[in-house]
């Protein structure tokens, strides 16, 4: 039995371990399950997170190592080249990183919010279609492009992004 013929089983026991989540944080429909695993320390309970996760740079560095030194006579002439041995490893550049930022929840996912987006994103000139209310491909592109252009890398709705797209209420410090 091959590989491939495990996937659909894989894919369920992922499904179901996203399902396994705590209290303090809630799934949304917006969002990839398998970045709910779990939520940033100090998450208030009820919120809902997703996290971008950037994988570690390792570069392959080689180096010339000095095994003999030159062997030099009293008058200063080489009588022996030094010798060197090159040592060849893997080093980690920028370790990998993970990023949480907050998300709209699955309770306030709906039709109405979701044709606020796309209306949102048609003005802002990233959504070209149908306002439908339906979170689809063309709508969570148009998210990502959003949010790329605002110096996110997130491809779910942030509650930052849902600020700028004025969406949400912006709370002010009193």
């Amino acid at each position: 039995m091959t590989i491939k013929a495990y996937a659909p089983g894989l894919a369920a026991v992922l499904a179901l371990a996203a399902c396994a989540e705590t209290d303090a944080v809630t799934s949304a429909s917006n969002i990839d399950p398998i970045s709910l695993a779990t939520a940033p320390a100090g998450a208030a309970p009820g919120t809902c997170w997703s996290k971008t996760v950037t994988p570690a740079v390792v570069e392959t560095v080689s180096r010339k190592i000095q095994v003999q030194p030159a062997q030099v006579s009293t008058d200063g002439r080489v009588q022996a080249p030094p010798i060197y041995k090159t040592e060849t490893r893997q080093e980690v550049v920028q370790p990998r990183r993970e990023s949480w930022y907050e998300i709209i929840c699955d309770a306030d996912v709906t039709p109405d919010f979701v044709s606020s987006v796309q209306r949102a994103l048609e003005a802002r000139g990233f959504y070209q279609g149908p306002i439908t209310g339906q979170l689809d491909m063309r709508t969570r592109a148009a998210i990502s492009r959003f949010q790329q252009s605002e110096g996110g890398d997130g491809k779910v709705l942030s509650i930052e992004t849902a600020r700028k797209l004025g969406l949400i209420t912006v709370i002010q410090p009193t």
